[in-house]
């Protein structure tokens, strides 16, 4: 418990390891994931609750991608598999978490509004609050040199993604940018917060 201290919040750690203990969490810190920042596995048959989450992220969006996996876990004890992953029972359960540890002033003011929407309609991925996410990675302490969100770089930039592949930005639909890709003229959709290499801006 005493090494989980170096990925949270100092005002944080206490009330995490409270809850660890409290429903007995397996609690794994992983490398770097692409496609979620946690996961959840329910207790079954004996076994823990198991939660993991990526040893990437800066200490406040480890404690809020924590919080998130740990409200999926207080609705399987409330609900089992009764209920939707993502529903009301959710949202409600991952508010009052938010809620807790907004008012112990745990975060910077930048992260503490964009938390204040989610505690209104929480999104199923944190990559859904796209404030929040914009507002968490301005406290990342290692920046990739010359890498922007999605959101941040200007209609008709030309960026190019991690596969080397190159795309030019186009407008936003819904919640998601439509790019082209310059070698075949494909398009594809980005999430806002899709971290990317800025080739060239518009003229």
């Amino acid at each position: 418990m005493q090494a989980l201290a170096a990925f949270l919040p100092e005002a944080g750690f206490e009330d995490v390891v409270a809850y660890l203990n409290l429903y007995k969490v397996h609690l794994t810190v992983t490398k770097r994931r692409k496609t979620v920042l946690g996961d959840y596995r329910h207790a079954f048959h004996g076994a823990n609750h198991r939660i993991s989450i990526n040893s990437n992220l800066n200490k406040y969006e480890f404690l809020i991608t924590l919080l998130h996996e740990l409200a999926h876990l207080l609705t399987f004890e409330q609900h089992k598999n009764r209920v939707e992953a993502h529903g009301k029972e959710w949202k409600s359960n991952y508010s009052k978490l938010l809620i807790s540890f907004i008012n112990k002033k745990i975060f910077p003011a930048d992260i503490e509004k964009a938390l204040q929407q989610s505690v209104m309609n929480p999104a199923a991925t944190a990559n859904g609050e796209t404030a929040l996410i914009l507002a968490l990675r301005a406290h990342d302490s290692v920046k990739r040199e010359g890498y922007f969100h999605i959101a941040e770089i200007p209609i008709g930039s030309l960026f190019q993604t991690d596969d080397k592949r190159i795309f030019q930005k186009g407008e936003k639909r819904r919640s998601r940018y439509t790019c082209t890709e310059i070698k075949t003229g494909l398009k594809y959709t980005f999430s806002p917060v899709y971290e990317v290499k800025l080739i060239q801006k518009p003229t």
